[in-house]
């Protein structure tokens, strides 16, 4: 008899096993029901959808806790400060960019902001600007003088060249 006895299950046992059961038979029928095609949905099953969205959208909105107006103001105060702060960094940021490019595009050209500097043969401070503009007249007046020449040699010989044939 003590191996009936240890095969008999407890009664809190089998009510365990029967709502295991009923479970599992639910999750089945529920699983059944997920499974059903478009086709077996009632046609009122979208409005439904509908109704729910716009339910559960006021519920939502009901939450929405509004600030105040001193926190509007705060928070208000705060951005104004923020931007300010920015766009007084990224002025000077500019403004450092263009002076950096300002002085490269000096420096690329060799263009000297100071008109006068020491000769190094004899020592004495010369005028810079002056001297290139000497150099320039000196080139166009060798220029000139050429294209004179040039011209009279052409002159010579188209007079040349006219008394030959004449002869």
């Amino acid at each position: 008899m003590a191996d009936n006895e240890n095969k008999i299950a407890p009664a809190s046992d089998v009510e365990e096993t029967a709502t295991d059961e009923k479970g599992a038979a639910a999750k089945v029928a529920k699983a059944a029901k997920g499974n059903k095609k478009k086709s077996d949905k009632p046609s009122g099953a979208r409005s439904g959808k509908i109704k729910k969205f716009f339910k559960d959208f006021r519920g939502e909105v009901k939450k929405i806790v509004w600030p105040d107006a001193k926190m509007v103001l705060k928070s208000t105060g705060v951005v104004l400060l923020v931007v300010a702060i920015l766009s007084i960094i990224i002025y000077g940021i500019d403004q450092g960019l263009s002076a950096g490019i300002t002085g490269l595009k000096k420096l690329a050209t060799n263009d000297t902001s100071v008109s006068e500097t020491v000769d190094e043969e004899t020592g004495e401070e010369k005028d810079v600007e002056a001297d290139a503009d000497a150099k320039a007249e000196a080139e166009d007046e060798a220029d000139a003088e050429e294209e004179a020449e040039a011209d009279a040699e052409a002159d010579a010989e188209a007079d040349a060249g006219e008394e030959t044939p004449a002869d």
